[in-house]
């Protein structure tokens, strides 16, 4: 509480609750973190439900593929939407029907009717609802939070995410082990979780802040912007070869390790470096970000991760790769709350969920294009050379950045 003396009369002004004692902005926060865990559990439980259906490894891995092809398919469209309506109907009505696709995967095996061709309708479904639920959902939250608090909104939301992954995927088996329907049930609830949290939480959702929509340009007008932008184009260069490299890593140290004779439990704890990492991280996203520019700490984070690439091939085995993806991981969160603050502040609200359906499609092709770049790699040349080329890509796309005076000379919006 602030009291200001203007003319003899003293004006008392409150001062915005504490994050943590935002309802609007905790409850929306409950919805999204019961989804995205419900989401991870689901990634790891749907394999394993069509591999036990089918006994095809093709078709347990087609349901993550379908699904990511919806989401890439409808996503612009999804950010066109999120500008052109009102931007809480569009989150109740994604979240509503992931809440009735899921809910029937568990209906279906109690029934003993389920099939293949409706888990992969499921598929389809899911990756449109997150086309179109994924922007409103961000957008929403700066519509709850006072721009003062916006940074530390989306920490803890990145705090939800990497949690999420870290926690789901042993959830999702642990209950499949003890019932096939367990799992299912798990994800609907958390979709159900994060539809209630959308239908309870009231904010002004139109863009703008006004009827009518956003300016003109289509569905593409969010790539175009980014294809302008002197901040966000060299950024967005070096976040998505990063994004590229952080998930073409992985083929290639499994069987670095596997090569070594390194137990499958030994491997799976390797891997979760890359989760620990960006809990860690995630905590770090207000420090790193008081101590250095944005164009700063994108150079730095990222050439860091160049020498880091070939710290699998040291010794120490699987402790040498928990620590190296842990500290690769550590700087992500904050790479990645830093473009969604630039968006914000550089980017006209009856725009911005074009510019962050765009974005977040660039980001989603990256996870194709490196695990299949990965796999080809892995197949005609080695773990090493992989690692090699891998760092030559992260390289060519720092070099320009790192030239980029403009980028450079990026700073935080002023609070």
């Amino acid at each position: 509480m602030t009291q200001t003396d203007v003319g003899g009369t003293v004006l008392t002004t409150r001062s915005p609750p504490s994050l943590r004692r935002n309802a609007r902005f905790q409850t929306l926060w409950a919805g999204s973190a019961a989804s995205l865990l419900g989401a991870r559990m689901a990634d790891t439980a749907y394999p394993l439900l069509l591999l036990s259906m089918t006994g095809s490894p093709s078709v347990a891995g087609a349901f993550g593929a379908v699904q990511l092809a919806a989401t890439l398919a409808f996503g612009l469209h999804g950010g066109s939407i999120a500008d052109r309506c009102d931007r809480r109907k569009v989150l109740i009505i994604a979240d509503g029907i992931r809440c009735l696709i899921t809910s029937s995967i568990p209906v279906a095996l109690w029934l003993h009717c389920l099939t293949v061709a409706q888990t992969m309708l499921v598929a389809v479904s899911i990756g449109a609802a997150t086309a179109y639920g994924a922007p409103s959902r961000l957008l929403a939250v700066r519509s709850v939070v006072p721009q003062a608090q916006l940074r530390q909104a989306l920490a803890q939301d990145e705090a939800r995410s990497n949690g999420a992954g870290l926690i789901g995927p042993p959830v999702a088996g642990l209950l499949f082990g003890l019932a096939r329907m367990a799992p299912f049930i798990g994800t609907a609830l958390g979709s159900f979780t994060a539809f209630l949290a959308a239908c309870l939480v009231r904010f002004d959702g139109r863009a703008g802040g006004r009827r009518g929509g956003g300016p003109g340009g289509g569905a593409l007008e969010g790539l175009r912007y980014l294809a302008r932008s002197r901040e966000l184009r060299p950024t967005l260069a070096v976040a998505c070869a990063l994004n590229v490299t952080a998930m073409a890593v992985t083929l290639p140290v499994v069987v670095l390790l596997r090569s070594h004779h390194t137990a499958s439990g030994g491997i799976g704890l390797a891997l979760s470096g890359e989760a620990v990492g960006g809990i860690a991280g995630a905590f770090l996203i207000g420090r790193l970000h008081r101590m250095m520019r944005p164009g700063k700490l994108l150079l730095i984070s990222t050439w860091a991760c160049v020498p880091l690439l070939f710290a699998p091939l040291l010794p120490g085995g699987p402790v040498t790769v928990f620590l190296s993806l842990a500290v690769m991981m550590l700087t992500l969160p904050a790479l990645r709350v830093m473009i969604d603050v630039l968006i914000f502040q550089r980017v006209d609200d009856a725009l911005r969920g074009r510019v962050v359906s765009a974005t977040m499609n660039l980001f989603m092709l990256g996870m194709p294009a490196g695990l299949l770049g990965s796999g080809l790699l892995v197949d005609h040349t080695s773990p090493a050379v992989t690692f090699a080329v891998l760092a030559a890509l992260l390289t060519a796309a720092l070099v320009p950045a790192t030239r980029s005076a403009s980028l450079r000379a990026t700073d935080w919006p002023a609070t």
